[in-house]
Formats: structure tokens, C-alpha cells, sequence
């Protein structure tokens, strides 16, 4: 590997690294394809809960805005990466750096967020299942959507643009970080805490406790399974809760697996004389993104309805006249 300046004629210009042509094309295929499954994969999910009628339901709603997120991250955040990554330089200039940052902080943090909403439909779904049908309701769930996207964008946006998150460190920043072909984000101890807690520690710390108060509800719940004098209606309807939870269940799990080494990293880094190696962080924030490639996936194998869905749209028969009406499970 050689290294070199990102910009020859710009004594402030970073080093970049110059991989073989063999790494580099190897890169760009790994990569390229974990984005293409990312965008193709949550677009799917996005038309199948736009267009059939019958997945119209504030649950879905909310998986909608999970798969929104997830999509974006893949076009406004994992796109460019790939090519940062690969090149060890920035090229696309100081302004979508920055909304690039952004972005990767705003979308983070409305994956959460929409992931504490989730479970919060999920806890009245299974623990209080009389009270559902008036508590969550399609407004409720645009209401949940709508705070969970503003406050996302205050977190990603505010913390950037108005440079809180090298407030204090400024001279160390630009005497000492700060290059041309350069675009990471770095944070000062007071802003990896803030940002961390309010993205990432403090949505964990509920979607853990409401997932873990559903689990014991639903433990209790198997025996009205398994009493043969329960009616059929409500033991289908059920399972069929307890399957929606479980599989949300193992969305966030997957979540926080992905999420949790990078923010720990993060959080830990400036404490420690930011001494973590860039490599490292470069390949934790990736295993983070890799969630939301693996989202899609994940309802394809649990919902019947939406492999349903995912066929009728890969076939091309959604063009049908109608065939927004068709019945994907029976209700």
C-alpha cells in the first residue's frame, strides 16, 4: 500500500492511502452490493405497506418509517462512504460532508427512536389488548412518526451545523484534525455523552425495559394458549400478536448488536485520548449499517404477507388494476 496526499498542492491536505487495484475492486463490490441490498430491500418494504390496503395499520406505519430511515441511510450515507472508504478521501466537498454527518447521526437516531415507538404499540398490543384499538390509532402512529423524525434532525442536523460537536476542542480540531480530503465525525467528551445518550443509550434503556415488561405479559399469555375452552378467535389472534412482537423483538435485538460496539466506541474515544484506531471505527460503524440491510430480510422470513407482497411487486403484477386490494393473509 502507498500512501500520498489527498491533495498534492495543499500543504493542509490528509494522507490517503492507496490500496492494490485487487483490494480496492474487492471493496467496492462487498460494499456496493451491501448498498444495493439495502436500498432494494427497504424499497420493498416501503411499497408493499404503501400499496396494499390491507397492511394499512398504525404497526406498519411505523415499520414504514423504520424502512424509510433505512433506505436513506443507504443512498445519503452508505453510497458515499463506500466511496471514502475505498479512496481514503473525501472528493465531494465540505458541505455534503457535513450533510453526510448529518445524516448518519439523524437517521441513527429515527431508527431508534421508531424502534421505541414500535415497542411502545407492541406493549399495548400484547399487555393491554382491550385499550389497543383506542390508543393506537393511524393519528397516533403519524404523531409518532412526526417526533420521531424532528427530533432526529434537531440531534443530527443541530449538532453538526452549529458545530456542537467540537464545541470547546475548536483549537485542537483545526490544529490538529482538521485536513483537506477529510470527512469524519469528532467529538468532543461533552458531545459524544450528550449524542450518545440521546441517540443510541437512553432509546435502548426503554425499548429494553418496555420489550422485557411484553415478555413477561406474553409468558403468561401461553397458557390461555394452550386451555382448550379458550375461544379460537382470540387464541388466533393471539399468536398472531405475539409473532408481530416477537419479530420486532428480534429487529431491535439485531439492532442494538449492531449499534452497541460503535457507540460504545464512540462514547469511550475522547475519554481515552481518541487512541481507538480509525480502521476500527471505519469497520464498527459499517457492521452498524449492515442492520439496516439485514431489516428486510428479517419480515420477509416471518411475514408470510409480505413475501406475498415482495412476489406480486417482483412480478410486476402490481401494476395490476386492483391489486392494491388483494388479500395478503386472512384477518
Amino acid at each position: 500500500m502507498e500512501t500520498t496526499f489527498c491533495y498534492e498542492s495543499r500543504n493542509s491536505s490528509c494522507l490517503k492511502t492507496i490500496y492494490p487495484m485487487s483490494i480496492r475492486i474487492s471493496l467496492y463490490v462487498i460494499l456496493g452490493t451491501t448498498v444495493t441490498l439495502t436500498v432494494f430491500g427497504n424499497l420493498l418494504v416501503i411499497v408493499s405497506i404503501a400499496h396494499f390496503k390491507q397492511l394499512h395499520t398504525p404497526t406498519n406505519y411505523l415499520t414504514l418509517s423504520l424502512a424509510v430511515s433505512d433506505l436513506l441511510l443507504g443512498i445519503m450515507v452508505m453510497i458515499p462512504t463506500t466511496i471514502r472508504c475505498v479512496e481514503t478521501c473525501w472528493y465531494l466537498g465540505d458541505i455534503f460532508c457535513k450533510i453526510s454527518m448529518s445524516s448518519d447521526v439523524l437517521l441513527c437516531t429515527a431508527s431508534i427512536v421508531n424502534l421505541s415507538f414500535i415497542s411502545i404499540d407492541r406493549y399495548y398490543a400484547v399487555c393491554q389488548p382491550l385499550l389497543y384499538p383506542q390508543k393506537i390509532t393511524v393519528h397516533t402512529a403519524g404523531i409518532m412518526i412526526l417526533v420521531s423524525w424532528s427530533i432526529s434532525a434537531i440531534v443530527g442536523f443541530g449538532m453538526i451545523f452549529l458545530k456542537l460537536n467540537i464545541m470547546g476542542i475548536e483549537e485542537i480540531y483545526y490544529n490538529n484534525v482538521a485536513c483537506e480530503g477529510g470527512c469524519f465525525l469528532f467529538q468532543s467528551r461533552l458531545s459524544s455523552s450528550i449524542s450518545s445518550l440521546l441517540s443510541f443509550y437512553l432509546p435502548g434503556v426503554i425499548l429494553l425495559s418496555i420489550y422485557l415488561k411484553i415478555y413477561l405479559v406474553a409468558q403468561k399469555q401461553v397458557s390461555k394458549l394452550q386451555n382448550p375452552s379458550s375461544v379460537t378467535s382470540g387464541k388466533v389472534a393471539l399468536k398472531s400478536q405475539r409473532k408481530a412482537t416477537k419479530t420486532l423483538a428480534i429487529i431491535m435485538g439485531f439492532f442494538l448488536s449492531c449499534k452497541t460496539p460503535f457507540f460504545c466506541c464512540n462514547i469511550i474515544g475522547p475519554y481515552i485520548s481518541y487512541s481507538i484506531p480509525p480502521w476500527l471505527i471505519e469497520v464498527l460503524l459499517w457492521v452498524g449499517h449492515i442492520n439496516s440491510t439485514v431489516n428486510p430480510f428479517i419480515y420477509a422470513f416471518f411475514y408470510s404477507w409480505f413475501r406475498k407482497a415482495f412476489q406480486i411487486i417482483l412480478s410486476g403484477r402490481i401494476f395490476k388494476s386492483d391489486i392494491s386490494n388483494t388479500k395478503l393473509f386472512i384477518e
